[in-house]
């Protein structure tokens, strides 16, 4: 059988012209042009004056405006899906039920044109706010809103084209143009523009601001007025939630076993894992949500945690800036515990509000019954591009859903890979070393043989998951009457035995090294090994 060896990875819009009325009044009979009046004097005239016209249209009811045409920014969607559906031909070869989620490309040449159309139309309300100081001087969008309020009370003026019959509908204000008129007063008070960064990121100074919009407008389904709201709620949040200072506040470490980042999956992704079981400590449960305060740290905690986590993020075009999710639900309190829930709640609604777009994926591993049950009855009610970001293992397959994603030099020890605890001092190996990845089939032995070309030191390790296995190493010399050597003897390895075995092997002759293992259930396992050559001392 071929050892199957994993590769290694490394941490790694046109301007639209404003939609009219094309009806028109019938044309006159031609005859009663023919027909002129007899001459009127002066006193005659003045008597049949006509009344002047009124001063404006009568105001439209909510169900008249639901028929008139769209405004500018769902023509300009509207002619963006039309362009799409020429090039559906292309794009639909496969359904999409069928294929699995790939990430969106944050690059704006891979964009479609209706997305680079709402990007463009997002930096242009970004920029008229940064210039009316919107985002970070409430007083001064308080100052603009009182006067736009009073504008709005007194009557307006009447100008010689509101006397003149016109047909055209009226069609709601424009978000660009609402965002230039408070630009323009802004730029009359000679107002520099403000400086707003967010996760480290200042807005609309180089690219990088281009990915930071897009995780908004993805998250609004490119709705470009939804998208800016976020945006300024996300950004007024972060200033009164504090979190420049937060950053670097010191809250303790007794969370740090149930939410911590290790290694990379295979597309270089930090891979963070939050492990529920840890709250079954009774102490460490009262301590993080026994009441308000208490979940409030926590909720605090958690923050702090995903602030530092995104910052080390690439958010340049074509970088990793998403998070790989592990959720281990072994020992999970699970839904009964109230504080845990109402804690979880408010975690989970804070970062849907003021983190967009910042999952790679999530895998749930050791799911419960009641889990799987939960996700069944709300799965209909799921988008697809949500589906395919979730993924779920029961207890026996978490280390081998975990491999699909993730390199085994890069899982956890805990969790059926060969990655030690970053606390653990002067490993062996570490990530930057590749593991090879062997599937042992039923009642079937294998045996991996490392060939030695000179003198040295040989030290490898190795585990099978689950074990139940026996497990040997032998040293055969090339020579014809050379004796082989024991180094290990075969021994029955059973699920509570360390779950990794590592040995050395100082090699005085030209030989190989034997990994034996014989699996004599009837299920097939996984062998995870890998090895390093040190120079030969004597």
């Amino acid at each position: 059988m071929a050892d199957e060896i994993p590769k290694t990875t490394s941490p790694p819009s046109d301007q639209v012209p404003q939609p009219t009325s094309e009806n028109e009044h019938p044309a006159a009979p031609a005859a009663a042009a023919e027909l002129e009046p007899p001459p009127l004097t002066e006193t005659e005239a003045k008597e049949q004056e006509p009344l002047p016209p009124p001063p404006s249209l009568p105001e439209v009811t909510e169900s008249e405006k639901e028929e008139l045409p769209p405004p500018v920014a769902a023509v300009v969607e509207t002619e963006s899906e039309e362009k799409t559906q020429k090039e559906e031909p292309e794009r639909k070869q496969i359904p999409r039920s069928l294929i699995s989620f790939k990430e969106e490309s944050n690059i704006v040449a891979d964009l479609s044109d209706s997305e680079r159309k709402a990007l463009q139309e997002l930096k242009q309300l970004v920029q008229e706010a940064l210039n009316g100081h919107q985002f970070t001087s409430p007083k001064l969008q308080e100052t603009q809103e009182k006067a736009a309020a009073a504008a709005a009370e007194a009557p307006p003026p009447i100008s010689e084209s509101e006397t003149k019959p016109t047909h055209e509908p009226k069609i709601e204000e424009n978000p660009l143009k609402e965002a230039e008129e408070v630009a323009k007063e802004a730029t009359q008070l000679a107002v520099p523009p403000e400086e707003v960064s967010i996760w480290g990121v200042p807005l609309l100074k180089d690219d990088r601001s281009d990915v930071i919009l897009l995780k908004f407008l993805r998250a609004r389904d490119f709705k470009v007025k939804d998208a800016f709201t976020m945006l300024g709620n996300t950004i007024q949040w972060r200033k009164e939630f504090g979190i420049d200072a937060l950053v670097d506040e010191d809250l303790g470490d007794d969370l740090e076993k149930v939410v911590f980042m290790h290694g990379y999956d295979r597309e270089g992704h930090p891979v963070c894992y939050n492990v529920f079981g840890e709250f079954q400590n009774k102490e460490l449960y009262q301590k993080t949500f026994l009441d308000e305060e208490k979940r409030t740290k926590f909720l605090r905690w958690r923050v702090q945690f995903l602030e530092r986590s995104i910052r080390k993020l690439d958010f340049r075009p074509g970088g990793v800036c998403t998070i790989f999710q592990v959720n281990d639900l072994k020992n999970s309190p699970g839904p009964a515990k109230k504080e845990l829930r109402i804690a979880t709640k408010q975690a989970l609604q804070l970062l849907q509000d003021n983190y967009p777009e910042f999952v790679a994926k999530q895998v749930f591993i050791n799911a419960p019954w009641w889990h799987l049950a939960l996700y069944t009855m709300i799965n209909p009610f799921v988008t697809q591009r949500t589906k395919s970001k979730f993924v779920f293992a029961r207890p026996g397959k978490s280390a081998e859903t975990l491999f699909k994603y993730i390199s085994p030099e890069h899982v956890p020890i805990q969790y059926g890979g060969l990655s030690v605890d970053y606390c653990d001092c002067n490993p062996e190996f570490t990530i930057a070393d590749p593991v090879a990845d062997v599937t042992v089939k039923a009642g079937t032995k294998q045996t991996v043989e490392i060939i030695i070309y000179e003198k040295c030191t040989i030290v490898w390790e190795l585990r099978v998951v689950g074990w139940d296995v026996s497990y040997g190493t032998e040293f055969v010399p090339n020579t014809e009457n050379g004796y082989i050597i024991i180094i290990q003897k075969a021994t029955k390895m059973s699920p509570t035995d360390e779950p990794v075995v590592q040995n050395s092997f100082k090699v005085g002759e030209l030989g190989k090294i034997l990994l034996k293992i014989d699996n004599p259930t009837s299920k097939k396992k996984r062998l995870l090994y890998r090895f390093k050559i040190e120079p030969f001392e004597n």
